[in-house]
């Protein structure tokens, strides 16, 4: 029997505007865990979606958000001039974040980030300005080189998982690992190229995520 998940579409102000996520909550969440998508998508991407389901079967609760205001999306949708904002993408995740800390649905959970292509560089740069409460980051086909500068400072263990036949974002990847600080590991998917559109190959994904956060969210409070 499926849990009972209880979703809901928000809104996160920022400035005069505000940008829109889809809050999922089972009965009792043991943690949350805020979705950063990628250049050209959205909250309604499947591949996230899929991942989020899963993650809300485990008990985790989700938060897939749209980084950019509505009036932002038009003007990136005609001349992609955000989406590889990376530094603003950063800033609405970590707004995002702060909306979500005080909520009294949220409130003491442990907190991850999954971010997928450009949103697992915005990811990383937000975890560095929420050193103390991001406790891990899971990124799918990311491109955490985008972070640059911000690599060596990300302090939350941080999972990369790459399709097979996705070698350039591979090798992106493996150079990015090189500069963190955190513990890293890189997962490669068997037959998967960039979209993880194979058959198994999202299901993996979804299986890796799960069985990161569920060994490090957790780890100061045993600890």
């Amino acid at each position: 029997m499926k849990a009972k998940i209880d979703s809901s579409t928000v809104m996160i102000p920022v400035g005069r505007e505000g940008i829109y996520g889809d809050l999922a909550l089972p009965e009792t969440p043991k943690a949350l865990v805020i979705f950063a998508h990628g250049s050209g998508s959205s909250r309604f991407s499947p591949r996230n979606r899929y991942v989020a389901e899963i993650l809300n079967e485990s008990g985790f609760a989700t938060l897939l958000i749209d980084l950019l205001t509505s009036d932002e999306e038009r003007v990136d949708i005609a001349t992609a001039e955000y989406r590889f904002n990376i530094h603003l993408l950063a800033q609405r995740l970590v707004i995002a974040t702060d909306w979500a800390l005080p909520d009294s649905r949220l409130l003491h959970l442990p907190l991850g980030y999954f971010g997928a292509s450009t949103g697992a560089a915005a990811a990383l740069i937000a975890a560095t300005k929420r050193s103390h409460n991001v406790a891990a980051i899971v990124s799918r086909g990311g491109r955490p080189d985008l972070a640059a500068d911000d690599l060596p400072k990300v302090s939350a263990p941080t999972l990369l998982i790459v399709g097979e036949f996705d070698r350039d974002v591979i090798e992106l990847n493996q150079q990015a690992a090189l500069q963190m600080r955190s513990l890293t590991d890189i997962k490669i998917i068997r037959g998967a190229t960039h979209l993880f559109e194979e058959e198994g190959a999202l299901e993996q994904v979804a299986s890796l995520a799960s069985q990161w956060f569920e060994t490090n969210l957790f780890r100061e409070r045993a600890a």
